[in-house]
């Protein structure tokens, strides 16, 4: 497995074509911002971005930067640092197509991708004007009752990619996720997985019940790059913090379309003709 193990960062977003569904973790699970940063340099478009269930940073600055055409999520915010102001803006302007669900919603879409099945019934949406914009949501009798049972049938979300950051993975392609499941369930759901890792580690994964157990295995990945500090200037679990100045600075910028674009020629375009030069 080897051959997963590829020797950048931009090699890693090549692997990622124009108009790919690709599913997304929320911010405290491991989101690959180094890689969403080569995403932009490469000028991707037209991706079909899943957020599981929610997303922040990491949606706003696709969006900003013209790589989503379809957008599908229960939420995009920047939590405590404020509304997410490229997603508001590009919504406003009718920029992607929006397709709003719950979190229940997604995980459940997510699962049954991940089963093998093509759809998951879900019951708490009933009542909710969601249904009147999701025509691909299907309300249906319970057939096992006896008695009107309304109930939701969602069909399974299934990814081209799951794309997100962890602490390390194996030479031999296997990635510590710890425990979060979130991120089995989008590799489970998706054709492959597309990992940065903070390192790449001379030990293997599966070789004692403890770190198997927290290890997503080879099978499921698609290609691996080494990205030291690669969920910056989110957090990535209790490793690294998030960059509270940072978020900040984004937040003032992104607020306008010329400062949106000012922040990526400063820190995403500059820094990738800053490592094309060493």
């Amino acid at each position: 497995m080897a051959s997963q193990l590829l020797p950048s960062v931009d090699a890693l977003a090549a692997r990622i074509p124009n108009g790919a569904k690709i599913a997304v973790p929320p911010d405290y699970s491991g989101v690959a911002m180094e890689l969403t940063r080569a995403m932009i340099r490469r000028d991707i478009r037209d991706l079909h971005l899943v957020c599981v269930p929610v997303a922040g940073l990491q949606a706003d600055m696709l969006i900003g930067a013209g790589a989503v055409a379809t957008l599908e999520t229960s939420a995009v915010t920047l939590g405590e640092y404020g509304g997410a102001p490229r997603f508001a803006a590009k919504l406003k302007q009718g920029a992607f197509r929006m397709m709003d669900a719950t979190c229940p919603a997604i995980h459940a879409a997510i699962q049954a991708a991940g089963k093998g099945i093509p759809f998951m019934p879900l019951r708490g949406i009933l009542g909710s004007d969601l249904l009147a914009n999701r025509p691909d949501w299907k309300v249906i009798d319970n057939p096992f009752s006896e008695q009107p049972d309304p109930i939701v049938l969602l069909p399974a979300i299934r990814p081209d990619l799951a794309v997100f950051h962890a602490p390390f993975a194996d030479r031999n392609g296997n990635v510590f996720i710890g425990r979060r499941r979130e991120l089995v369930a989008m590799a489970h759901a998706s054709a492959a997985a597309l990992v940065t890792v903070e390192e790449v580690r001379d030990v293997d994964l599966l070789a004692t019940e403890e770190s198997a157990a927290g290890t997503l295995t080879a099978a499921y990945i698609g290609g691996i790059a080494e990205a030291p500090r690669g969920a910056w200037p989110l957090r990535l679990w209790d490793i690294h913090a998030e960059d509270e100045a940072h978020l900040k600075t984004y937040c003032e910028m992104a607020r306008s379309d010329e400062g949106f674009r000012s922040y990526l020629d400063r820190y995403v375009h500059a820094a990738g003709r800053e490592r094309a030069a060493e």
